[in-house]
C-alpha cells in the first residue's frame, strides 16, 4: 500500500512536467550528412571501432517514417549498436516530399533514389559490395531493386516485417478495395497524402490501442525509465511523414488491390519484377505479433527467391518492438550482427 500510495504522489507530480516539457532527443549517433535531393537525405554514421567489416550495410527507411526508430538513443540503437561491432552504417532517411514531387513512383524509388545511394556508399567506402537492409516498405523497395539489379553490386539483403503477398493485410485491402475507394479521385483532389490519413489507417487496426498506450502511460508515470521510452516512440509515431499522391496511387492500385508483387504482373519502369531473379544472401526478420504485416504477408519472400543462402525468422514481438526496444535488443539486434558478421567480410 506504501508503495502505491508513493506512485500516485509521483504520477500527479511528474505528470505537470510531462504536460511542459519539450520532445526528447532522437538519433544522437553522429553522423554526417551525404547528401540530399528533395525527400531523400542520405547519412554516414561515424565509426566507432577501429576494424570495419569490408562491406558497408546501407539501410532504407520505410517512406511513411522518420529513419531515428534505427537510433532511438544512447544505449537504445540499433545503429550504435552496430558500429560498436564493427559495422559501416549508412541511411537512406526521408524528408516531407516537396511540391513538384507530389509525382513521385515506385519507379523513383528502385530506379533513381536507391541506385544513386547505392553508388555514393560505393564511392564513400571504396567497395563495390553493399549490404541493403530494409524495414516495412523499405523492404519492399529493397526487394524490387534487387529483383531489377541482378548484376550487382548488392551482396546481400535484410528485410524487416516485409509484406509481399497484401491478401494477407485483410483489413487494409477490405478499405482499400477498388469497389468502394476512389484512389483517383482522391489522389487528383489532395496530391498529397497528408499524415493524419496514413496514421488514421494504422490507428483503425488497433482502434483502441492509443487510448491503452495512455492508460499504461499514466500507470507508469512514476517511472522515468518507462516515461522516456514512451516519449521517444510517441515522438516517432508522431513524426509520420506525407507520402507522394502518385506513389500512394501505384502502390494502393498494384500492391494492394492487384496483389502484382505476389502474383509476379508488376511492371516498374517497363520491366517485370520478378523475385526468382533474387539470388543474394537474404535474411528476412518478421514479428509474431505484427498486426501490421502479419508474417503470413511475408513468408512469400524467402519461398520465391532463388537464394541458396536465405533465412526466415519470426521472432517474438509487433511492428515496431522487432526493432527498437528491449524486446529488439535482448533477440533481433544480436542475431542480425551474427548473420550479417559472416557475410560482410
Amino acid at each position: 500500500m506504501r508503495v502505491e500510495i508513493d506512485r500516485a504522489i509521483q504520477r500527479n507530480l511528474k505528470g505537470f512536467g510531462y504536460l511542459g516539457s519539450p520532445d526528447p532527443a532522437v538519433g544522437q549517433t553522429p553522423k554526417t550528412l551525404l547528401h540530399r535531393r528533395g525527400t531523400l537525405s542520405l547519412y554516414h554514421y561515424k565509426p566507432m571501432v577501429d576494424e570495419v567489416y569490408r562491406v558497408p550495410i546501407l539501410f532504407v527507411m520505410a517512406t511513411t517514417n522518420k529513419a531515428f526508430i534505427f537510433d532511438l538513443a544512447p544505449g537504445q540503437s540499433l545503429i550504435e549498436f552496430l558500429l560498436k561491432r564493427g559495422h559501416d552504417i549508412y541511411v537512406m532517411d526521408w524528408n516531407p516530399p516537396t511540391g513538384e514531387e507530389r509525382y513521385l513512383k515506385i519507379e523513383s524509388y528502385v530506379l533513381d533514389f536507391i541506385p544513386e545511394c547505392v553508388q555514393r556508399v560505393q564511392r564513400h567506402s571504396g567497395v563495390d559490395d553493399v549490404t541493403i537492409v530494409g524495414y516495412c516498405f523499405g523492404g519492399v523497395l529493397s526487394t524490387i531493386y534487387a529483383a531489377l539489379h541482378t548484376d550487382g553490386p548488392l551482396k546481400n539483403l535484410v528485410c524487416f516485417t516485409t509484406p509481399i503477398d497484401w491478401t494477407k493485410m485483410t483489413l487494409f485491402r477490405q478499405w482499400m478495395d477498388a469497389r468502394h475507394f476512389d484512389i483517383d479521385r482522391l489522389v487528383d483532389r489532395v496530391g498529397f497524402i497528408q499524415p493524419e490519413m496514413i496514421t488514421a489507417g494504422f490507428d483503425m487496426l488497433r482502434p483502441a490501442g492509443r487510448i491503452a498506450g495512455q492508460v499504461r502511460l499514466w500507470d507508469n508515470l512514476w517511472n522515468d525509465e518507462y516515461v522516456a521510452a514512451f516519449r521517444r516512440m510517441e515522438r516517432w509515431g508522431n513524426e509520420t511523414l506525407p507520402l507522394a499522391g502518385e506513389y500512394f496511387r501505384q502502390t494502393i492500385k498494384e500492391l494492394m488491390q492487384k496483389n502484382a508483387l505476389y502474383e509476379g504482373t508488376l511492371q516498374v519502369g517497363g520491366k517485370a519484377v520478378d523475385l526468382k531473379n533474387i539470388k543474394v544472401p537474404l535474411l528476412h526478420v518478421m514479428a509474431q505479433y505484427d498486426h501490421i504485416v502479419p508474417p503470413e504477408c511475408g513468408k512469400p519472400l524467402i519461398e520465391r527467391v532463388s537464394s541458396e543462402d536465405k533465412e526466415e525468422v519470426i521472432l517474438p514481438g509487433g511492428h515496431v518492438s522487432l526493432v527498437a526496444g528491449a524486446n529488439a535488443i535482448k533477440r533481433m539486434w544480436p542475431k542480425l550482427d551474427q548473420w550479417l558478421g559472416r557475410r560482410s567480410t
